[in-house]
Order: structure tokens, then sequence, then C-alpha cells
């Protein structure tokens, strides 16, 4: 808490989008007065902001967020409302299912797509798929909770609370423990978990291909970036 009461971790952003699209498909505006609200926001997150504020018209800017456009372009395509979307930097090069047919698709079947990302997946959730995935990816388990916690919130006629980024919160905790004794028992147990642990050589190249295939697919090929940054 000491951390995060200085400001020294950001707001989760995987979560705060969760919470904003539900938001923005149910016509609340918790999320913009809650953004609104905030001193510094990542360039995802004033993407939300900007796109909960845009909803109700014809085109959508999602900046670069892969996560933000999926799940807008899935509840466009799922609610029939023909939404254009304004794409920027990677995202207008990425490689990104445009089939409008997916919205019938299970959920095993949408996590195999765009080099097994877990967000169409979860944008599925989000729109009220209520399958469960045994073995979920760590996002889509974040998804179910999101939905699970934002529902429920809204039968009691409570707002939702934000989360700080709790992966950034468990690097910093290892690094200073690092700082302190010396040593580093840090695992890697989602993509995210990735950079760091390659940093300090807690995992290999190949290793994380294998395990998180979706880590070629972000605004940067995350596996070639920290080859080159070690370098």
């Amino acid at each position: 808490m000491d951390l995060i009461n200085k400001g020294l971790i950001p707001l989760d952003k995987s979560w705060m989008i969760r919470l904003g699209v539900l938001d923005i498909l149910s016509g609340d505006k918790q999320i913009v007065e809650f953004l609104e609200k905030q001193e510094e926001l990542n360039g995802d997150l004033k993407a939300l902001l900007n796109a909960a504020k845009s909803w109700n018209t014809n085109e959508i800017d999602v900046g670069e967020s892969g996560t933000l456009y999926r799940f807008l372009r899935f509840a466009s395509w799922k609610l029939g409302l023909k939404k254009k979307f304004i794409l920027h930097g990677t995202l207008e090069k990425r490689k990104i299912c445009d089939d409008p047919e997916i919205v019938n698709w299970p959920l095993k079947k949408l996590l195999e797509l765009d080099n097994g990302t877990s967000q169409w997946a979860s944008a599925a959730v989000l729109l009220g798929n209520e399958e469960k995935v045994e073995n979920a990816p760590y996002k889509l388990k974040v998804t179910y909770e999101a939905k699970k916690y934002w529902d429920l919130m809204r039968e009691s006629n409570l707002p939702w609370e934000a989360r700080y980024d709790e992966t950034i919160l468990k690097q910093a905790e290892n690094f200073l423990k690092l700082l302190e004794t010396g040593k580093l028992n840090f695992k890697a147990e989602q993509a995210e978990d990735y950079c760091f642990s390659r940093a300090f050589n807690l995992i290999s190249k190949e290793e994380g291909e294998r395990r998180w295939k979706s880590l070629r697919g972000h605004e940067s090929d995350r596996i070639e970036e920290m080859e080159n940054s070690l370098e």
C-alpha cells in the first residue's frame, strides 16, 4: 500500500478497460467521471476515456489499444451497431481478425485467434457469454472476475472501485527485495511477467515464446524487443 499511496503504481489498465467497456455498453457514466479526475493517464486509458465519450457517435478512436479495439469491435458486431474504428500507431499494421462471424464462436475457438490472445474470448464474456473455460488464460480469468464484480456492484446500486496494477506492484516489490538482499525469487505467471523475468535471466526467449505466443502481437514484438534491449 505504501507504493500505491505514493503514486508509484499505476492503475490496472486491464481491469479498468473491462469495467469501462461494461459501463460503455450499459450507458453508465462512472468510467468517464472517474478517468476525468485522474491527474495522469497512460495511452490505453486515455483511449478508453475518449471511446466512452464518443460511443454514441459513428466513429470511435481506440488509440493504439488492441484490447479496447477488440472489445468494442466485438460489441459492435454483436449488437449490429456498424461502428467505424480509428486506429493509431502499430495497431494499424497488426494482423487482427476481421470476421464478424466470430461473435457466434465458442470461447475455446476464440482463444485460437490472433496469436492466441484471450481478448476476443474476453470480449465475448463481457457481452454475456457464460461459458467457463478450464485452465483459462490469466487475462480471461481477470475478465470473469471483472464481469462478476461489475454485475454485483450494479445489482447493489454501488459504484465500482478502481484497482491498481498488481503485476507491476509484484515486480516492484521483488526489485526492492533484490536491492536489499541481492536475491531475486520471482516466478513468471503470465505474459506480462515476461519482460521483467527476461531482464533478470529468469526465463529464456524460447520459453517465453512457447508459453505466450501473444507476446509477438502487442504494440511491439515483446520477444524481439527484449532481446534488442538486452543487447
